[in-house]
């Protein structure tokens, strides 16, 4: 069986691939995403760029130790009136962000690039896009106060696969991208590898 690691600490996307039978180890690749993502946006890339290249960030990082396997480097970021959005610091930065969001349209964007034998073979962007609903202010502070730091490892400060659904009068797109990982394809692109029968 041909040996994976997960570049990426995220406990969602681990659980998503373990569900389905993937056998992986995670090693976390400490990257500086706010220096790229600053540096990206000054030369003018755009939201898609910047996601695809944060995960090929992680991955070559994990890949450059462990060359004889293949590595799954994952990101995803938030765009909204053409901003992009990172993960929020602090309770007090994630009621400020959700505030914004309220009522609005945004998107996610969710890539994942494999690299193997030390280069990368594939990637994909997968795309979401959602609506929060008009919440009241008591809805927002109940939200926080019961969910806290939590939210804080969502960009979006909301985990859809719990409570966070709430916050939403619409989505349109994948459910695995997001939650960041636009699973089905990775696990089509694992078969082709023999990590999973075909």
């Amino acid at each position: 069986m041909t040996s994976v690691i997960l570049a990426s600490g995220s406990e969602i996307r681990a659980k998503l691939l373990r569900d389905t039978g993937v056998v992986f180890d995670v090693e976390v690749a400490k990257i500086d995403e706010a220096a790229i993502i600053a540096s990206l946006k000054a030369e003018k890339a755009r939201p898609h760029e910047i996601v695809d290249t944060l995960a090929e960030y992680k991955a070559q990082r994990i890949a450059a130790r462990y060359n004889e396997k293949l590595v799954i480097g994952c990101d995803q970021i938030l765009v909204c009136d053409k901003q992009i959005y990172e993960k929020s610091a602090s309770v007090k930065e994630a009621r400020k962000i959700l505030k914004t969001l309220r009522g609005k349209p945004h998107q996610l964007m969710s890539s994942v690039v494999i690299f193997e034998n030390g280069r990368p073979v594939w990637r994909h962007i997968g795309r979401a896009q959602l609506i929060m609903r008009n919440f009241s202010d008591t809805f927002l502070d109940d939200y926080i106060k019961q969910h806290g730091d939590s939210i804080l490892s969502s960009v979006g400060c909301y985990k859809l696969e719990e409570a966070g659904a709430q916050l939403f009068s619409h989505i349109q797109g994948d459910y695995f991208t997001i939650l960041g990982i636009p699973l089905l394809e990775v696990l089509g692109f694992l078969r082709t590898r023999g990590v999973l029968v075909d």
